[in-house]
């Protein structure tokens, strides 16, 4: 019997979908296809619902059901994850729980410096309610358009600003989660300072809705920047570039609020594949490396910090060439080359992609190591290394060979990542620094974590979902 002859689960989706009514109850195919794929078409799933809940009442009746039902949910954001945390599987058994109409802001408070909103509202839409408050949310991401923040919370993303702000888990103050059973914990508190017992709110940043739902979250705010510069430099290797990574930490300090490490591969891709991206610079380089600094004193301030950290880099031999953002649609050009490149890089074939992270010093030490792991698996293979290097985060990408067969590489999907990965390991770095486990990576972290690590996760979860509603076959 298929799942749509099944009687008793057809019961049973109509008792989900009175929850939210008929219209945010998604039942046909083609409602639900941007549900069920994601953008590396990797993990295609196959839903028997997709339920759009508009309160966080709605979405605790909706887990009490599905908990008493052993029905399992799938929660989702944005559906901008790349390691598949937010797919169902193909039994057509399983709900997607879209968090996108809870959209709300809560409350702004300028004097606390706090934003409180809710899980479906978009990166883009808070740092816009931020803006209007005359205040700054720091997390940024290539995906802030469509991500939604409930999803950068479960996965505790990072992206550009880490190095100056933290990622997502230190942007969060406290959180609005409902837990299989139904019950709301509602921890939406503004304190900095918070010591009464087990910090509950970071159990479920970063569990990628493993535990629960996140549905609301009071955030951190920032004054604005009064200064930002911007320059784009050309230099011969990364040991040049974490050399001018810490002279700019000597000057700028947690003014150096972007740092990124790319290569010439990902600026050639860019440059191809892009129509109106433009290099900064006249020549070519080996390496380059994107710098914001900003100031919260005045516009001139930012400027003189740049403009000293590269004269003296310059006149050390430290770097090749650097141009400086003229103005604001410059920097946000200069940005363009280093957040375009997973896309252009997709003109290029398949492509097995990594999201490690190594301490900061052994930045050059885990290139040059990896790219002989790579070459050992394939030798035409092309390493596209971009990424976060003032806080160790690297994106290793490796495209296929030039003209090679797509299918032919993806094979050596396994063989490859574990070449890469044994290197992270060896400099004590993390197979995921940012991206979350998701389906991708939840083997390779059974079999690499530390028996009592994944122990106590197997507890907590065991604890938190006896049922084992919650987005199973995920993290672990």
């Amino acid at each position: 019997m298929t799942v749509s002859d099944d009687p008793s689960f057809n019961a049973l989706l109509e008792r989900f979908a009175a929850i939210v009514g008929d219209r945010h109850a998604l039942r046909d195919s083609a409602d639900m296809a941007p549900f069920v794929s994601e953008r590396r078409g990797l993990w295609p799933g196959v839903a028997a619902m997709v339920l759009r809940p508009g309160s966080v009442d709605e979405v605790s009746r909706i887990l009490k059901l599905a908990s008493e039902t052993g029905t399992v949910i799938v929660p989702q954001g944005g559906n901008t994850g790349l390691v598949g945390g937010g797919m169902p599987d193909r039994s057509g058994r399983q709900i997607v729980l879209s968090l996108s109409r809870l959209d709300r802001v809560r409350e702004i408070d300028p004097l606390s410096n706090t934003i409180t909103v809710e899980a479906g509202l978009t990166l883009q839409a808070l740092h816009e309610a931020a803006d209007g408050a005359d205040r700054y949310f720091p997390l940024s991401l290539a995906s802030q358009g469509s991500c939604q923040i409930g999803g950068n919370l479960s996965t505790n993303a990072g992206g550009t600003a880490v190095l100056a702000y933290g990622n997502a888990r230190e942007l969060c103050l406290g959180v609005e989660v409902v837990l299989p059973t139904g019950e709301v914990l509602d921890d939406l508190r503004k304190l900095k300072k918070d010591n009464t017992g087990y910090d509950l709110k970071n159990l479920f940043i970063g569990a990628e809705g493993t535990l629960g739902v996140i549905t609301a979250m009071v955030l951190k705010l920032l004054p604005k920047p009064r200064g930002r510069e911007v320059a784009f430099v050309g230099l011969d290797s990364p040991s040049a570039a974490l050399d001018l990574l810490n002279r700019a930490l000597d000057r700028a300090g947690t003014g150096l609020t972007g740092f990124e490490l790319i290569g010439r591969r990902p600026v050639e891709f860019m440059l191809k594949h892009v129509p109106d991206a433009i290099s900064p610079l006249a020549g070519d380089w080996p390496w380059y490396v994107l710098m914001e600094i900003s100031s919260g004193r005045s516009a001139e301030d930012a400027r003189e910090s740049i403009e000293e950290i590269l004269g003296e880099a310059l006149e050390a031999g430290l770097i090749g060439d650097a141009a400086i953002a003229e103005n604001l649609t410059h920097a946000d050009a200069f940005w363009k080359l280093r957040e375009g490149v997973s896309e252009a890089q997709r003109y290029e074939g398949f492509s097995i992609k990594h999201d490690i992270s190594v301490p900061v010093a052994s930045i050059p030490v885990f290139i040059e190591r990896a790219g002989e792991a790579v070459a050992s698996v394939c030798k035409d293979a092309r390493v596209v290394c971009f990424g976060h290097m003032g806080d160790g985060n690297l994106h290793y990408n490796i495209s296929q060979p030039a003209g090679g067969d797509p299918e032919e590489f993806k094979a050596l999907y396994r063989p490859m990542n574990k070449s890469v990965h044994d290197v992270v390991r060896a400099l004590n770095g993390s197979i995921s620094a940012e991206h979350g486990i998701g389906q991708l990576k939840r083997d390779e972290l059974a079999a690499t974590a530390p028996p009592i690590a994944l122990d106590l996760m197997r507890r907590i979860k065991a604890a938190f979902d006896p049922a084992g509603i919650m987005n199973p076959g995920k993290v672990i």
